[in-house]
């Protein structure tokens, strides 16, 4: 038995969390904080803390884990790179699955992403687009940082310099080496993510699309169940499902 303790739980994914933890025989949710709460109040009763809350808010909760050696499974997005940094030096002293999606299919994605990136060559041009609710506060998504970043490792290229958000005016002719990066929102859409190789006389498009939360849920409390008991140290789902 594996004692979480879900913070955002007031949240959308929260009550995911929630709804879905009930259904699992392994899981216990031993503890819940939401906005104004602290998690000192509850820490010790779980094993692993789901965080899903706001990027200002995950190196705090970090920082009580770390103090109280609890392992923490991190769904928030949207960090800066001083968040980035302080949560990497965090990870050293207790496990944390950091993944910009705990969707099996999405995790599936990224490494199709990669294997068809290293497979197609410089040839094809990369296109990535995605498409979150009207609600989301950042952009592009994590899941899509992830996706350029899986593109730009395996085409030996630096992400941030690659990286091209959006087109408009006389742009001009796309470069080769350009990935390009396109944000939607709108709606109540869950989570759509499209990668697009394109070449001369030939596409090929790879899609994931969510239509439910419970899916990111079910992914969450998987790699928390995981995570219990590891060693020190950053992990993702594909950690988490063996894809490495």
């Amino acid at each position: 038995m594996t004692n979480v303790i879900i913070a955002g739980a007031k949240g959308r994914m929260g009550q995911a969390l929630l709804a879905c933890a009930q259904r699992l025989a392994a899981i216990r949710v031993a503890g819940t904080i939401d906005l104004g709460q602290d998690l000192r109040g509850c820490v010790s009763a779980g094993d692993v803390v789901i965080d899903f809350t706001f990027h200002e808010g995950t190196v705090p909760l970090a920082q009580i884990c770390a103090a109280n050696r609890k392992a923490m499974v991190i769904g928030t997005t949207g960090h800066t790179e001083a968040e980035r940094g302080e949560l990497r030096k965090i990870s050293q002293e207790i496990p944390v699955v950091w993944s910009a999606n705990y969707s099996t299919g999405v995790n599936a994605l990224f490494w199709l992403t990669r294997k068809a990136a290293e497979i197609l060559g410089p040839g094809f041009d990369v296109e990535i687009i995605e498409m979150h609710h009207r609600m989301k506060k950042d952009a592009p998504s994590g899941t899509a940082k992830t996706l350029l970043d899986v593109v730009a490792e395996a085409r030996k290229q630096q992400a941030a310099e690659a990286v091209r958000h959006g087109r408009e005016g006389l742009t001009g002719e796309r470069t080769s080496t350009e990935i390009g990066m396109h944000s939607l929102r709108g709606g109540d859409v869950v989570g759509d993510h499209t990668v697009v190789f394109a070449a001369t006389g030939e596409r090929l498009e790879l899609t994931h699309k969510a239509s439910s939360r419970e899916t990111f849920a079910a992914g969450a409390l998987r790699a928390a169940e995981w995570v219990a008991g590891k060693a020190p140290g950053i992990y993702d789902m594909q950690d988490v499902l063996g894809l490495r």
